[in-house]
């Protein structure tokens, strides 16, 4: 596969290196490396037998582990390898949700590739953008909002990304520029919370008065 792929670095590890290094039951030094970010350490894992989709006690995946900690060299080689970048954890984590908290746009990219499931949700009942959005993670949302992503997405607490950057945001800059990628990505500013109120009416109980000034018709 590494071959197919003209990851010639990877078919390196994959034919030179032997697997007398790995110490350790194949699974668990996989997600070590993972874990530690050593790409090589886990292609020799990978070669010595590991499963590639073996899980820790939390049920996080190499690749979990990867985009966790984000380790984009070591995603970029599980992915390359065909790991599920949909793998959810014990806290309804997968590889791609996680990229929305860490706001991680290299992670993003080596993710794609694998094609994610952009509706998959978080415990919270969130898509990525929506943390990223509350995180004020502006390259994160400005990237993210071309994938196709839903931006209008309603998560368990009635809030959509619009209505998080401003309920659970700051005012500042960067959430103001948030406010304005979302806009321009055609979220909808009329969609209320779970009680009626509108992402406008936020903003202006909050003082943000350039979030309102964006949000006024």
């Amino acid at each position: 596969m590494a071959r197919r792929r003209g990851l010639a670095g990877l078919e390196q590890v994959l034919t030179e290196l032997t697997t007398d290094d790995v110490s350790d039951e194949p699974d668990a030094a996989l997600l070590r490396a993972a874990a530690a970010g050593d790409a090589d350490a886990v292609a020799l894992a990978l070669r010595a037998g590991a499963d590639i989709e073996a899980r820790d006690e939390h049920r996080r995946t190499a690749l979990l582990l990867a985009a966790t900690y984000d380790h984009v060299a070591v995603a970029q080689v599980l992915v390359a390898m065909g790991a599920d970048p949909d793998a959810l954890d014990d806290r309804h984590d997968t590889p791609w949700l996680v990229t929305g908290v860490t706001g991680s746009v290299a992670m993003l990219e080596a993710l794609l590739p694998a094609r994610p499931d952009l509706t998959i949700v978080n415990r919270y009942g969130g898509v990525s953008v929506i943390p990223a959005s509350e995180r004020g993670h502006v390259d994160y949302v400005r990237r993210v909002v071309s994938t196709g992503i839903d931006v209008d997405h309603v998560n368990d607490l009635g809030w959509t990304a619009l209505l998080e950057a401003v309920i659970l945001g700051d005012g500042g800059a960067d959430h103001q520029e948030i406010v304005r990628i979302l806009l321009a990505a055609g979220a909808d500013p009329t969609i209320p919370d779970g009680d009626g109120v509108t992402v406008l009416q936020h903003a202006e109980e909050r003082g943000f008065e350039e979030i309102a000034r964006l949000l006024r018709p």
